[in-house]
């Protein structure tokens, strides 16, 4: 693992305990508290904070072995679209707060780091 990547990977780690926490309180502690709906936005943010976690991953896993430039921006990318788009969820559903247009920016910085993803494997050596 390169120096440069451990807090990517804490970050990695985070997210994913973050995620379980979540996913979880959602299944077996939030339902008394809400709606149907608010659990089911819990649920979604969670969703796609796991499969972009499990993203961040592989990439990191690529990069220990053959590292590319674009890659770092790809991880920022997904990093910042996590927080946007499941934290804005986390946060309408959890504490009643509307972010407003905080969760499509989410979306869309989510759909950049795959399409960051593309270009950085078609450019990769």
């Amino acid at each position: 693992m390169q120096r440069a990547d451990k807090p990517w990977w804490c970050l990695v780690a985070l997210s994913g305990a973050l995620m379980v926490i979540l996913g979880a309180y959602a299944a077996h502690g939030l339902a008394s508290r809400t709606t149907a709906a608010m659990v089911d936005i819990v649920e979604t943010g969670v969703r796609y904070q796991a499969w972009h976690t499990l993203a961040m991953l592989a990439v990191l896993a690529w990069r220990s072995q053959c590292p590319q430039p674009g890659q770092h921006i790809v991880l920022a990318l997904w990093a910042l679209g996590i927080t946007a788009f499941s934290g804005s969820l986390y946060l309408m559903a959890l504490a009643g707060l509307s972010v407003g247009i905080v969760t499509p920016i989410g979306g869309l910085l989510l759909m950049a780091g795959w399409l960051g993803l593309a270009v950085t494997a078609l450019l990769s050596r």
